[in-house]
C-alpha cells in the first residue's frame, strides 16, 4: 500500500490492526450466547453457552443496516482494489506459490476489517457501538495522518492521496456517525424511551407486496412519468439486500479509483511520448537532417500523439459512464428477475438453468460479490481499450481526411462501401418481397396480419431458390465477417454484465459469470419469497397466539380488523369470494364430495354455489381484499 518516508505505512498499520481486531471479535464472541451448550461447560457455569459465532453480515437476505454495511464496504474499498491488482503480498514466495500468498493476504485484510461488520451486526448494541466507534476512529486518524504527512504523489501532484481516498474518508465518517447513533439508540431502548425494532418490521414490505397481489388489479393502470418509463421506477415493495448494496458501492468506488489511475497513467505515458518526439526532432535539427521520410515520421508521431490523447480522454469518460450505468442496471435486472421468479415465470432463463442445483445456488452467493467487482473492473479496462481502438479508427478514417481537404476522396470511398452494403441489404429484402408476393398463399382471413406458411407456385420457387443459391454463397463471406464483428463488439461491450451471457445459445453453462448470477437469484428467490416469508410469519404468529399473549404483527394479516362482523362471517365471505374467483375449486370441497355420495349432480351443485357467490359479490367488498 502507500508508503512515505515521513509518514506511517498503512501496510504496517494493517498488520498491527490484526491484534485489536482479533480482541474485538473475541470479546463479541464472548458475549454472544449459543443456543446449545456442550456437557463439559457444566463445570464452569459462567462460561456456559459463551463464545458464539460472530456473523459479520447476512449475505442472503439481510435487510438491517443496509446502508451502514454499504458504507462499511466502501471503507474497505482501497484494500479490495489493491487485492484486485494483486499488489498486496504479505511476504515473498516463489512464483508457483503466489496463489497461497494472495489467499493469506485476503484473509489478513478480512480479519483487519472484520470489526466494522461485526460491530454492526452484533445484538449487543452498546458494546458493538463503542468498539466500532473506537476502531473506526483509529482507522480514520491513521489515514488522515498518513495523507497529511505525505499527500503528494508522482502522478497527480501535491493532493494525490486526498483525490483518490476522499470516498474512503466519507465512508469512515458515515460509520462514525452510525456507531454514535447505535449507542444513543441502545441507551434510549434501555431507558424505555424507544421500542425495539423487530425482525418483522424489516420484512413489512413483503407483507405489503402480498397485499397488493391479493387485491384486484385496477381497471386503469396508473400513468407513469417519463423518468419512470425511461430511467427508473421505484418499487416500495422491494428492498435490495446488503450484498447487492455493498457490491455496488465497492464497484462505484473502484471505478472512480480506476478512472483516476487510468487518466493519470495515460497522461504520464503521453508526456513520455511527447518527450520522445521532441528528442527525435532535436536529433534531426542537430544533424541538419533533410530526409523527407524522417520528417514525415516526426509529423505523423505528433499527429498520432494529439489524436491518441484526445481519443483516450473521450473514451475514458464514455467507458466510465458505461460501467457506472451497468452497475445500476445490474440492480434493476436483479429486481426484475427476482420478481419474475416470485411470479413463477422462468421462461426468460435458458432451459438448462431453470432448475439449478442447490449446491450451485448456495455457492453462487459466496462468489457473486467478488466476481461482480472483478468483472466491473476488468470490463472497464477491456471496454476502454476497445473503444479507444474504434475511436482511432474513426478519426483516421473519417475526421482527418475531412480536415485535410480530402473530403471528395473520402466521400467516394465511403460511398462505394455504403453502396455495396446497401446493395447486399437490398438483395436480401428483394428475396423476402418476392417470396411474400409470389411464393406464399393468400391470407386465410382478411384480418390476418401475415400470409400463412404455405408455398404457392412451387416450380417457380424451386427455380428461384436454385439461382439464388450461387449468389448466397458469395454473400456468405461478408455475412460471416459481419457475424464475427458483431460477436466481438457485443461480447466486449457486455463483458461487465454478469446478468447476461456472452455465449451462444446452448453454451450458456460455459459462462461462469452467468451461472453465478442464475444461482444467486435462485438462492435469493427461495430465501426471500414474499409469500413464503409471510406464511412463515403468519404461522409463527398463530403459534404465539396459542402459547401466550404475545401476538405477531403479521398475525393481523388474516384477522378481522376493520370488519364490523365477527371472524366467522369474514371467513365465510372470503370463502365465497375465493369460489367466485376460482369456480374450479368448488368440486374439490369436502361438502361437495359428501353430496356426491348422496347421488347429487356435482355440476348442478357447482352452479348453485356459483350463483350464491355471484349474489354475495354484489354486496360491498372489503377494501383490503
Amino acid at each position: 500500500m502507500e508508503e512515505c518516508k515521513n509518514g506511517m505505512s498503512v501496510d504496517l498499520f494493517l498488520h498491527c490492526s490484526l491484534v485489536p481486531a482479533v480482541c474485538i471479535v473475541f470479546l463479541l464472541s464472548f458475549v454472544q450466547r449459543r443456543a446449545r451448550a456442550h456437557p463439559f461447560e457444566e463445570r464452569i457455569p459462567y462460561l456456559r453457552g459463551r463464545f458464539g459465532i460472530v456473523v459479520p453480515l447476512d449475505f442472503i437476505c439481510g435487510l438491517s443496516n443496509r446502508w451502514s454495511y454499504g458504507f462499511a464496504f466502501g471503507a474497505i474499498a482501497p484494500s479490495v482494489i489493491q487485492l484486485f491488482s494483486e499488489s498486496y503480498t504479505p511476504f515473498t514466495v516463489p512464483n508457483w506459490a503466489k496463489a497461497i500468498v494472495y489467499l493469506v493476504g485476503a484473509i489478513e485484510v478480512g480479519v483487519a476489517y472484520l470489526p466494522f461488520f461485526a460491530c454492526l451486526s452484533t445484538p449487543h448494541r452498546v458494546l458493538g457501538g463503542v468498539l466500532g466507534l473506537l476502531y473506526t476512529l483509529t482507522w480514520l486518524i491513521v489515514r488522515i495522518y498518513d495523507t497529511i504527512s505525505c499527500p503528494a504523489g508522482q502522478i497527480l501532484g501535491p493532493y494525490e492521496k486526498l483525490i483518490i481516498l476522499w470516498p474512503f474518508f466519507l465512508c469512515l465518517s458515515f460509520l462514525l456517525g452510525r456507531f454514535m447513533y447505535i449507542i444513543v439508540k441502545a441507551v434510549r431502548i434501555h431507558l424505555g424511551l424507544q421500542d425495539i425494532e423487530s425482525e418483522e418490521d424489516l420484512h413489512i414490505h413483503l407483507f405489503r407486496y402480498v397485499q397488493t397481489v391479493l387485491r384486484r388489479p385496477p381497471e386503469r393502470p396508473e400513468e407513469k412519468t417519463w423518468f419512470q418509463r425511461k430511467v427508473y421506477e421505484w418499487d416500495p415493495y422491494f428492498k435490495f439486500p446488503n450484498r447487492m448494496i455493498g457490491t455496488s458501492i465497492i464497484s462505484l468506488i473502484g471505478l472512480y479509483m480506476m478512472t483516476i489511475a487510468d487518466h493519470s497513467l495515460s497522461d504520464l505515458a503521453f508526456r513520455k511520448l511527447d518527450g520522445l518526439i521532441n528528442s527525435f526532432a532535436e536529433i534531426a535539427s542537430s544533424c541538419n537532417e533533410t530526409n523527407n521520410a524522417f520528417t514525415s515520421l516526426i509529423t505523423w508521431m505528433n499527429e498520432f500523439s494529439f489524436v491518441a490523447r484526445k481519443s483516450w480522454l473521450a473514451t475514458t469518460i464514455f467507458s466510465t459512464l458505461t460501467s457506472v450505468t451497468y452497475t445500476f442496471h445490474v440492480l434493476v435486472c436483479y429486481r426484475k428477475h427476482l420478481k419474475r421468479l416470485w411470479k413463477g415465470q422462468r421462461s426468460f432463463l435458458p432451459e438448462k438453468f431453470r432448475k439449478p442445483s442447490s449446491a450451485v445456488s448456495v455457492a453462487a452467493i459466496t462468489r457473486y460479490s467478488g466476481w461482480q467487482i472483478a468483472f466491473t473492473m476488468w470490463g472497464f479496462l477491456i471496454v476502454h481499450f476497445a473503444q479507444f481502438l474504434f475511436a482511432l479508427l474513426f478519426v483516421y478514417a473519417v475526421v482527418l481526411p475531412i480536415q485535410k481537404g480530402h473530403f471528395l476522396r473520402w466521400l467516394s470511398s465511403v460511398g462505394i462501401i455504403l453502396l455495396t452494403i446497401l446493395l447486399v441489404i437490398a438483395l436480401v429484402v428483394v428475396q423476402i418481397i418476392l417470396v411474400q408476393v409470389f411464393f406464399l398463399q393468400d391470407k386465410l382471413s382478411p384480418s390476418d396480419k401475415e400470409k400463412p406458411l404455405a408455398l404457392n407456385n412451387r416450380k417457380a420457387f424451386h427455380c428461384f431458390n436454385y439461382f439464388f443459391f450461387f449468389y448466397n454463397v458469395v454473400m456468405g463471406l461478408s455475412n460471416c465477417i459481419l457475424r464475427i464483428i458483431n460477436s466481438f463488439v457485443v461480447g466486449t461491450w457486455l463483458v461487465s454484465r454478469i446478468d447476461r451471457t456472452i455465449m451462444q445459445r446452448g453454451y450458456e453453462s460455459s459462462d461462469p459469470g452467468y451461472s453465478t448470477w442464475i444461482g444467486m437469484i435462485f438462492a435469493d428467490h427461495y430465501h426471500s419469497n414474499p409469500v413464503m416469508v409471510c406464511f412463515c410469519h403468519l404461522l409463527l404468529g398463530r403459534m404465539q397466539e396459542k402459547q401466550g399473549p404475545v401476538v405477531s404483527s403479521y398475525a393481523t394479516f388474516g384477522s378481522n380488523k376493520g370488519y364490523p362482523g365477527g371472524g366467522r362471517v369474514r371467513v365465510r365471505w372470503l370463502l365465497l369470494y375465493t369460489l367466485l374467483r376460482n369456480p374450479s375449486l368448488i368440486l374439490l370441497r369436502k361438502r361437495t364430495k359428501l353430496n356426491q355420495n348422496d347421488n347429487h349432480d356435482p355440476l348442478l351443485l357447482a352452479r348453485a354455489i356459483t350463483s350464491q357467490a355471484q349474489q354475495a359479490a354484489a354486496e360491498p367488498k372489503l377494501s383490503n381484499v
